[in-house]
């Protein structure tokens, strides 16, 4: 058979096919009609750099995974009440995530009425029965957000390391949000996976936002292992408790000298203040607004709730008191 005609079995995104040969990475690209700029590219567990789409030639039996974004910021001046991560300072103190809405247009609507600057987005396989599906980068684009890759739906530090390592060849992104969850029916973080892909990456070169349990001792060990944010749980992913343990979230806030985020179990706009008034630098949240039954009107809700939560901690509470203290003066009573 002529070399030009022979046929390659490729595992591509789980699915074996069949292609025409020789075959590079950017020809495959080509024959699935995908845009070579907004895919990540895995050959054999190993990452092609998007310079070497053109000169790696593929071979029989080879296993390929195709990866997208689904689901840059515009920096503020130093007169504002700001907030950095890793170097970088951020007007908005709300976080958002890109998953869980009905349609894009909705994801990108209730974004821009949140104001977030920040968006998490998840890693995976590209549709390959349809190319011209839209991608995210097309409603939220990366040149208004800074985009923020997590591990969402990772449970081993292994997948959580090769994930993120995807991401960035996808976008070129090093800021990154690890989690590492346990089993249901909690999705609790599983700490000692956490803390060894926390290592992996750190030597890696990433700079790591580490989603964690709820206590004091575990979050410093994050802090010290080289973590760039510490983002304990309010309550379980996606159940809308709302912040169970405000103790212990205070206390690492105190201790901590990275930013601290509350991350997960936000329910509604009170969450949000809360999580500021106990002096958390920012919040993220996803199905709080994904899940409302006006989710832009939720985001708006949730943009008011952080500014004016981070308004009371800044202006400072009054003191509890056991008894009354009337607020108008005893003096001069008829």
């Amino acid at each position: 058979m002529d070399a030009t005609t022979d046929s390659l079995r490729l595992s591509v995104n789980g699915e074996t096919r069949a292609f025409p040969g020789p075959l590079t990475v950017a020809g495959l690209l080509a024959v699935l009609g995908l845009d070579r700029r907004k895919v990540a590219v895995e050959r054999n567990l190993e990452i092609v750099p998007k310079s070497g789409f053109d000169s790696t030639v593929l071979a029989d039996g080879d296993r390929i995974e195709i990866v997208h974004f689904i689901g840059g910021g515009d920096h503020a001046s130093a007169a504002e009440d700001t907030w950095s991560v890793a170097g970088r300072s951020f007007r908005s103190r709300l976080i958002v995530g890109t998953g869980r809405y009905k349609d894009l247009d909705e994801t990108a609507a209730a974004i821009a009425a949140s104001g977030a600057e920040i968006v998490t987005v998840a890693v995976r396989r590209v549709n390959l029965s349809d190319p011209s599906a839209p991608m995210l980068q097309d409603y939220v684009p990366p040149s208004r957000y800074t985009y923020l890759p997590n591990t969402a739906g990772c449970h081993t530090a292994e997948d959580a390391i090769r994930t993120l390592r995807l991401a960035r060849e996808a976008g070129g992104w090093n800021l990154v949000k690890l989690e590492v969850l346990g089993p249901p029916p909690t999705l609790y973080p599983d700490m000692q996976e956490t803390h060894r892909a926390l290592d992996a990456l750190v030597k890696d070169g990433f700079q790591v936002m580490v989603y964690c349990v709820d206590d004091p001792v575990a979050a410093k060990r994050l802090e010290e292992q080289g973590a760039v944010a510490i983002m304990p749980l309010g309550a379980p992913i996606g159940s809308g408790l709302g912040i169970q343990n405000r103790v212990t979230i205070r206390l690492i806030v105190e201790q901590s000298k990275v930013p601290v985020l509350v991350d997960a179990g936000v329910g509604t706009a009170s969450d949000a203040a809360i999580a500021m008034e106990l002096g958390c630098d920012a919040v993220l949240m996803n199905s709080a607004i994904a899940h409302a039954r006006d989710p832009v009107r939720m985001a708006r809700a949730m943009k008011a709730a952080v500014e004016a939560g981070r308004e009371a901690y800044l202006a400072g509470r009054m003191a509890k008191k056991l008894y009354a203290d009337p607020s108008s003066p005893l003096g001069g009573l008829i």
